[in-house]
C-alpha cells in the first residue's frame, strides 16, 4: 500500500470510527457509504500549490455531481496548529475572492485542533481532531437541504463536546490514535 492510499485509509477509519460512530456529524454517514467523499492527498508543503488544489476541488465539485464533498488531506504541511488556522483563513478568502462564497463552505479538522477558549486537554477537543490536517469542502446546498431537514441542528455542536467530555481525554486519544494503527494488510 503506497502513502496516498495510507493516509486515505485513515482518514475513512477516522470517518467510520469516531466521526459517524461518535454521531459527530450526522450527516457523515450516507456520503460515506455512497461514497461521495472525494479525498485528496497533498504531500507538498508549499502553500501555492496546496491553494491550487483547493481551487481544483471546487472545479471538481463544480462539474461531478456524484461527488458530495470533498477532504484535502494535507501529508506534510501546516503540522502546527497556529499554522494552520492562518492557513485556513488564507483559504476562506481566496474562496470568497473566486466567487465559491454561498457556493461551497470550508470545514477544518487537525490533530491538534483547540476551540478557542479551551485547554489541549479538553475532550471536546475532539469533536474537530483528525488524523491529518484537512480541509473539508462541502457544498452549501447540501448544509442548507441539511439544516431544513434536521431538527435541532443548532444542538450538535453541545451534544458532541458533552459526548466527548463523557467519553473523557483518554478514551478520545485512544480512538484517534487507533485510526492511524489500524492494519495494512486490510482490517
Amino acid at each position: 500500500m503506497d502513502r496516498e492510499q495510507q493516509i486515505i485509509k485513515h482518514t475513512r477509519l477516522w470517518l467510520e470510527s469516531i466521526i459517524v460512530k461518535c454521531g459527530f456529524c450526522p450527516f457523515a454517514k450516507p456520503v460515506l457509504e455512497q461514497n461521495s467523499i472525494h479525498y485528496n492527498v497533498i504531500s507538498t508543503v508549499k502553500t501555492e500549490q496546496i491553494l491550487e488544489a483547493l481551487l481544483r476541488e471546487c472545479l471538481l465539485l463544480d462539474v461531478s455531481t456524484h461527488v458530495e464533498t470533498s477532504l484535502i488531506i494535507l501529508d506534510k504541511a501546516y503540522q502546527k496548529f497556529d499554522d494552520y488556522l492562518h492557513f485556513v483563513d488564507i483559504s476562506e478568502l481566496l474562496l470568497k475572492d473566486q466567487g465559491y462564497e454561498g457556493v461551497y463552505q470550508l470545514a477544518s479538522f487537525h490533530p491538534d485542533y483547540c476551540f478557542e477558549g479551551a485547554t489541549m486537554h479538553d475532550p471536546a477537543n475532539y469533536t474537530n481532531r483528525s488524523v491529518y490536517p484537512m480541509l473539508h469542502l462541502l457544498r452549501e446546498s447540501s448544509v442548507t437541504n441539511a439544516v431544513a431537514h434536521h431538527g435541532e441542528l443548532e444542538r450538535i455542536p453541545e451534544r458532541n463536546i458533552q459526548y466527548a467530555r463523557r467519553k473523557g481525554l483518554a478514551q478520545m486519544q485512544s480512538m484517534l490514535a487507533a485510526c492511524k494503527k489500524v492494519d495494512e494488510k486490510g482490517s
